[in-house]
């Protein structure tokens, strides 16, 4: 897939090298198919967080539906996800996998913190990038 101006080809060897929406923090990403279930996997230091791959392409399909901005609420697992937001999305038993994207228990919050970068990093979606209470949008 083609990507906006990120550095890093989005694999194990050249992960896109992506910041957090409000630009505070740098992450790595890259499409795993070769996990099982096949992973988008994101390093932060040296945590490594897993989603399910297909929320890429579920995640740009409900903002496709969505037709507008939508705040992106990131939240670690433990606390409560705000509805109507990225995050809440995430781990929505409505959403297409029934529940979490996350894959690691105790790893699987975040979701609207370092997903969407992935999709504005392949030209999916425009994210804004303010200190605080971003939202996106499907392009």
């Amino acid at each position: 897939m083609p990507t906006a101006n990120v550095k890093g080809l989005g694999t194990r060897q050249e992960p896109w090298l992506l910041k957090t929406p409000s630009g505070q923090s740098d992450f790595q990403a890259f499409c795993d198919e070769a996990l099982n279930p096949p992973a988008l996997v994101v390093l932060v230091g040296k945590t490594e967080l897993r989603y399910h791959l297909r929320c890429v392409t579920d995640l740009h399909a409900m903002l496709k539906l969505h037709g507008d901005w939508m705040p992106l609420g990131s939240a670690d697992e433990q606390k409560p996800a705000a509805e109507e937001t990225v995050e809440g999305w995430g781990r929505s038993p409505n959403n297409p996998v029934g529940g979490w994207y996350g894959l690691k228990k105790g790893l699987r919050g975040r979701f609207g913190m370092y997903v969407p970068p992935v999709l504005q990093a392949l030209k999916l979606a425009e994210v804004e990038d303010k200190p605080r209470n971003n939202r996106m949008r499907a392009v």
